[in-house]
């Protein structure tokens, strides 16, 4: 993957030192925006990319350079203030209580069903603006959720292994999901390879992923990285059935609608492990962790409700979603 074009002082400014040797300076820089912002975002999301696959002009030692983690954590404070804006922060509780909590949270929430649209009435061009979208999280598909499993021990540790290991295919590459569902871009004839279309997604697709990236990277916060898992896992298995009936009702085939077919099924088992052994064991250990737990779920839901306002509104504005212009078919 290559640094894209930037998209404001920001980025203007980060990438030309992270073209540069490490060890450089970064003068103070006046950030604000919100989590729709491309220059805050695409910044963010690539100070993050530096602990994933990194950039091929960047040198691999800015990854722990001083003065960029000191750039990051001012990224870092005005999202997480964007983040807290958003998202009311929920009241403690009984550690007993999350896993009933969580099911309330996620059976309530509420928005626009890019799913519904896309199994009902999308064109291809759309759906493949929709997967364009989805890959920038999907070619590294719950790598930011692993980084929690060092943070845990016992029971917890046991369950988002289990899940993660369903999610990297248990051990074979065919069926780690992100390898199905590079076999999804192209059956759509899209660009398959990490990171490919960067430059066309804005800054709310961008604050889906950065948000697993921020939970993960910081201790402090991964209660919030658990909740935010348990939220993906508690939604997706019927959302996923209606993409894989869309790309069918639009001629896909098997290894094309494979990737949401796996989902269908693993999902529906993950939820309840996510829910119970995972967050329920870690609340009932860490008891006044219990409110992050529900606010990685509540931020996960969020930024998944503004991302679908902004794709529907435009596909129903007869506008394409990405920057530029839509895919070509």
């Amino acid at each position: 993957m290559r640094l894209p074009s930037a998209r404001g002082p920001v980025t203007s400014l980060l990438f030309e030192r992270l073209c540069g040797a490490p060890g450089a300076p970064f003068p103070a820089v006046g950030v604000a925006g919100g989590l729709d912002d491309d220059d805050l975002q695409l910044a963010l999301f690539t100070c993050y990319e530096l602990h994933y696959q990194g950039f091929d002009e960047v040198d691999d030692r800015w990854e722990w350079d001083p003065a960029l983690l000191r750039f990051r954590a001012t990224l870092e404070r005005w999202f997480e203030e964007a983040l807290r804006a958003a998202v009311p922060r929920p009241e403690p509780m009984p550690p007993r209580e999350v896993r009933e909590a969580l099911f309330a949270l996620t059976s309530a929430a509420e928005g626009p069903s890019v799913a519904a649209y896309l199994q009902r009435e999308a064109d291809l061009p759309t759906f493949r603006e929709f997967v364009v979208h989805r890959s920038i999280y999907h070619l590294k598909e719950a790598d930011p959720h692993t980084w929690a499993i060092p943070r845990l021990s016992g029971g917890p540790k046991a369950a988002l292994v289990e899940i993660q290991a369903d999610e990297y295919g248990g051990g074979r590459r065919e069926r780690m999901h992100a390898e199905l569902f590079r076999a999804t871009m192209r059956g759509l004839g899209l660009d398959d390879s990490y990171g490919a279309y960067l430059h066309r997604v804005p800054g709310i697709t961008l604050a889906l992923s950065n948000v697993m990236s921020l939970f993960g990277l910081h201790r402090r916060l991964r209660g919030a990285l658990l909740g935010h898992l348990a939220a993906i896992e508690m939604t997706s298995s019927l959302p996923s059935r209606r993409c894989s009936t869309g790309l069918r009702r639009l001629g896909a085939d098997e290894d094309t609608a494979r990737f949401y077919d796996e989902h269908v099924q693993a999902d529906a088992v993950h939820e309840q492990i996510a829910a119970n052994e995972m967050c329920g064991g870690f609340a009932a250990a860490h008891p006044e962790l219990t409110c992050d737990i529900l606010y990685g779920a509540a931020c996960a839901l969020e930024l998944e409700r503004r991302w679908a306002e902004h794709v529907l509104g435009c596909w129903r504005g007869g506008t394409g979603s990405l920057i530029g212009e839509r895919v070509p078919a």
